[in-house]
């Protein structure tokens, strides 16, 4: 009696546990899976998760713990895991979904299921269950599109309306913000809504503070950065991802909205969280890390850690921190430095920035102007890293001057065209994911071209070049064609256009940049409300500008001058005359609303 007894509690233990003899054989992607599948019999399941991801975990620890579930993976399915920080094309093809992210696919590479977010263990069962009876699509895998490039680089008058329009309609009023479930800043939406704010509309004006003051309820106020968002319809209820591209997105936006209202809670936002950056998430080597977990652990989880103090932290340990370093996040985390650089004057957020651009170029660089996502990617090379280090460059160059890194960003934009498809848009990736089904092309992301647009618009602006000018014409066809498939706000889009049609905020420092003077001027140029502006400083010494399209006089002292609508100001010689004449040339500016 007292053996059996042992054997039952024995038994059940084993039961309770989360590993069973049917604990799931998780497979790599690689190259030979749908063959693999094909051979035999079985359908591909991947679970897109990420290090930070708090549903991720709970997945982990129930649904994939189910012993029921883990039967029918084992009979008819091939288990794949990835980390979609680390596998931008597939994240990119499925980040709509979220995270963890699971699709289901068919031998041959077809798309059968794509559910977003946590699966519970009855609802996963019923999934692996309804798919081994009948594979056809379900409901969520929608029928692809053909995107025909437009014959213009621009938007139709009445295609910007319509878009502006569901942009426009996405704003939750009450709250702030674009969305009315997860609350966090989405980054085109602010840009758009602070471009229109810097022209004088009271409306774009009223909701980005109302957004960025509402989004400060994000930010840890113990050790800095901003959590991914909250839920629930309310700016309270965080949760507590800490990802790079929120960091770098949310240090750039209010590190602009300080410069455009001078408002001392957003440059104090903007500081915290580059606080974080510097002391959290760079590494020695001067590089910035990926993300930092929600939670401590199974039992800890950041609703209990983060409502703690420092110390009490520490005492605890410290959630998880993804130390891969890549070439995107980087490039991401330079430019919110710099953005912080130009308004605060930190000299120390510069070096910051600079040290990781270097340790980039060192250990990320191509040798053909590209980069590498990690040291050993499994596919690649991808448009996301070279974008996001082409970006951060021009951003340098604007914050020092310094020509080397607009010679870098030059590179970075002839890499980026060589993931040009001439039958429209540019790919995510040089190789697809497989070479069959869905797979059969690589993924042509939206976002992408917008990048690619803004990006090569940019380049096109220093540089006059014509060449760099019709690759953003390029990604704009596509994203003309593309945007009037979908009926949802895409501000990407309408920046994009609006940056094409119209030049930038245009200042030119001239003067020796060892003379204190022009270094003065430099700063207070840096410092100027301008999202979208192009900012150089010429010292004569060096040689003309890569785009001389304006001749500058030798005053004989240091001067800057505006431009707008190829109208360029009378020289300013301090803060006074400069902003001056920066808002004088503002009003110069076409808006595009009244464009055809």
């Amino acid at each position: 009696m007292k053996l059996a007894r042992i054997v039952a509690i024995a038994f059940a233990a084993l039961a309770a546990s989360p590993v069973s003899a049917n604990e799931v054989k998780w497979s790599d992607w690689n190259d030979e899976l749908f063959s693999r599948a094909t051979a035999e019999k079985r359908f591909v399941i991947l679970d897109l998760e990420a290090v930070w991801c708090h549903w991720c975990h709970v997945m982990e620890k129930t649904t994939y713990a189910d012993p029921e579930v883990q039967l029918l993976l084992a009979e008819k399915y091939i288990p794949v895991r990835v980390d979609q920080d680390a596998n931008p094309d597939l994240s990119s093809r499925y980040g709509d979904w979220g995270w963890p992210a699971t699709i289901v696919f068919g031998p041959d590479g077809s798309e059968i299921a794509k559910i977003r977010g946590y699966i519970e263990p009855p609802r996963m069962q019923a999934l692996l269950k309804a798919i081994i009876d009948d594979p056809s699509p379900g409901p969520s895998v929608g029928e692809a599109f053909e995107v025909k490039p437009a014959t213009s680089a621009f938007l139709a008058k009445a295609q910007r309306e319509a878009l502006t329009k569901n942009y426009d309609e996405s704003y939750e009023e009450k709250l702030g913000g674009w969305g009315e479930v997860q609350k966090y800043i989405d980054a085109d939406s602010m840009d758009l809504a602070i471009s229109r704010a810097e022209a004088g509309d009271a409306t774009a004006t009223k909701r980005a503070r109302q957004t960025l003051d509402a989004a400060i309820a994000l930010i840890d106020p113990v050790w800095g950065g901003v959590f991914q968002y909250s839920e629930t319809g309310s700016w309270q209820k965080a949760h507590f991802e800490k990802i790079m591209s929120f960091q770098a997105q949310y240090l750039r936006q209010y590190s602009q909205a300080y410069a455009l209202w001078k408002d001392e809670k957003h440059l104090r936002a903007a500081r915290d969280i580059e606080r974080y950056l510097v002391a959290f998430m760079q590494g020695p080597e001067g590089a910035f890390y990926v993300s930092q977990d929600a939670d401590l652990d199974h039992d800890t989880d950041g609703h209990k850690y983060y409502a703690l103090a420092d110390a009490e932290r520490r005492k605890l340990g410290m959630p998880r921190i993804d130390k891969n370093l890549y070439a995107r996040e980087n490039g991401w985390a330079i430019s919110g430095l710099t953005a912080y650089y130009n308004v605060s004057g930190d000299a120390k957020a510069l070096d910051s920035a600079e040290r990781a651009a270097k340790w980039v170029l060192a250990s990320r660089a191509r040798g053909d102007g590209g980069f590498d996502h990690g040291p050993k990617d499994r596919g690649g090379p991808f448009i996301g890293d070279t974008l996001a280090m082409g970006q951060a460059f021009l951003d340098l160059y604007a914050a020092t001057g310094d020509r080397n890194w607009l010679t870098s960003a030059a590179k970075a934009g002839d890499f980026v065209a060589t993931f040009r498809d001439e039958a429209g848009g540019f790919f995510t990736s040089r190789k697809s994911e497989a070479k069959t089904g869905v797979f059969a092309k690589p993924a042509k992301l939206l976002e992408d071209q917008v990048q690619v647009a803004r990006f090569m618009n940019m380049l096109n602006r220093y540089y006059g070049s014509e060449a760099y000018r019709e690759q953003a014409s390029h990604a704009m066809r596509y994203l003309a064609s593309a945007s009037a498939e979908l009926m949802r706000p895409l501000p990407g889009v309408l920046l994009a256009d609006e940056e094409l049609a119209i030049e930038p905020t245009h200042v030119t420092v001239v003067g020796r940049k060892d003379d204190k003077r022009a270094q003065a001027l430099h700063a207070l140029a840096r410092a100027l409300p301008a999202r979208y502006k192009r900012l150089e400083w010429l010292d004569l010494r060096e040689g003309k500008l890569p785009n001389p399209d304006v001749e500058y006089p030798d005053l004989g002292e240091p001067a800057a001058f505006a431009c707008s609508n190829r109208i360029c100001s009378f020289p300013s010689f301090n803060a006074e005359e400069l902003a001056a004449t920066v808002k004088q040339m503002a009003k110069l500016k076409p808006q595009r609303s009244a464009m055809n």
